[in-house]
């Protein structure tokens, strides 16, 4: 697993090290990288050997879903269905610390999600994120840098030591340091009239209804 260490206030930096990454998405591997919650496992969102080897490297099964990143409610259309309503709450919370789960289109692949019509995405507002998602053509898988089961892994020294040796390991790891967050985000499922948690995270339950009750 090749590693880079990467300064977030370095816009040089950020911009060599996202066309590295974008590099090694495009070719079909797996990279380790920061976002704005907590570190993320990341792949091409419509490639299923890529994604094959992300749950692979993490014992995942293969019923799981995994939730993407995009970089605009555009390149957001391509993937899910919005419609009015959903694309006014998505103007209100993205880029954000929220993911949506919404009824998938025929791009994505079942195996992505687990076999579900629906998919979670978010817009994140973590800017190498945004500048990595400009590099490429596809969502960005953002699943969560450990184990299937297991807790969070939060400094290098942790993600080093838990993939490095592994049969199926990440292709880059993109080294930022300890990670602030200890929670990742937070999901809310807006597949039916009212919109349910699905996963407590960052945003908590009173940001939550602050931002959602002008829309139920």
């Amino acid at each position: 697993m090749k590693q880079i260490n990467l300064d977030l206030n370095d816009r040089k930096i950020i911009d060599k090290v996202t066309n590295t990454a974008s590099k090694v998405l495009k070719s079909g591997g797996v990279i380790i990288y920061p976002t704005d919650t907590i570190y993320g496992i990341g792949a091409n969102a419509f490639d299923e050997e890529a994604i094959k080897k992300i749950k692979k490297i993490k014992d995942r099964d293969n019923e799981k879903p995994l939730l993407v990143f995009v970089k605009d409610i555009e390149t957001a259309r391509r993937i899910v269905c919005i419609d009015s309503k959903v694309q006014r709450i998505l103007e209100n919370i993205w880029p954000g610390l929220i993911t949506v789960v919404l009824r998938k289109k025929d791009i994505v692949p079942y195996s992505l999600t687990g076999g579900a019509q629906t998919v979670a995405v978010r817009i994140p507002k973590n800017k190498f994120v945004l500048q990595l998602l400009e590099k490429v053509d596809f969502p960005i898988i953002a699943t969560s840098a450990n184990l299937s089961g297991e807790n969070n892994l939060f400094t290098a020294e942790e993600i080093i030591q838990k993939f490095s040796k592994r049969k199926f390991c990440p292709d880059l790891f993109i080294n930022t340091g300890k990670i602030k967050n200890t929670q990742a985000s937070t999901i809310i499922d807006l597949t039916t009239g009212i919109p349910k948690i699905v996963r407590m995270g960052i945003v908590g339950k009173e940001k939550i209804k602050d931002l959602f009750n002008k829309f139920i």
